[in-house]
């Protein structure tokens, strides 16, 4: 009986860490753009799924990226002052 329970409260946490995970992702997505839509990322010009950019806000503005390199590229250059 106890390992019934134990089974239970295993899936029962497994699926609240699921949903928030699933809930943050679409959070960090704009409200404009659908699953599937392309973007492209403003270092490198790639065109990537909306859905496996890396989302960076920066100054207010949500810009979408291919790579954490290209982020972290694109980000340095603002800095110094090399504009978008």
């Amino acid at each position: 009986m106890r390992l019934i329970i134990t089974a239970i409260l295993i899936y029962l946490l497994y699926k609240f860490f699921i949903k928030k995970e699933k809930g943050y992702h679409r959070e960090n997505q704009s409200p404009n753009l659908e699953v599937g839509e392309m973007v492209q990322d403003p270092e490198c010009k790639t065109y990537i799924p909306v859905d496996q950019a890396h989302i960076r806000v920066i100054n207010g503005k949500r810009y979408y990226f291919c790579s954490e390199e290209c982020a972290e590229l694109f980000e340095k250059k603002l800095r110094e002052g090399r504009g978008v």
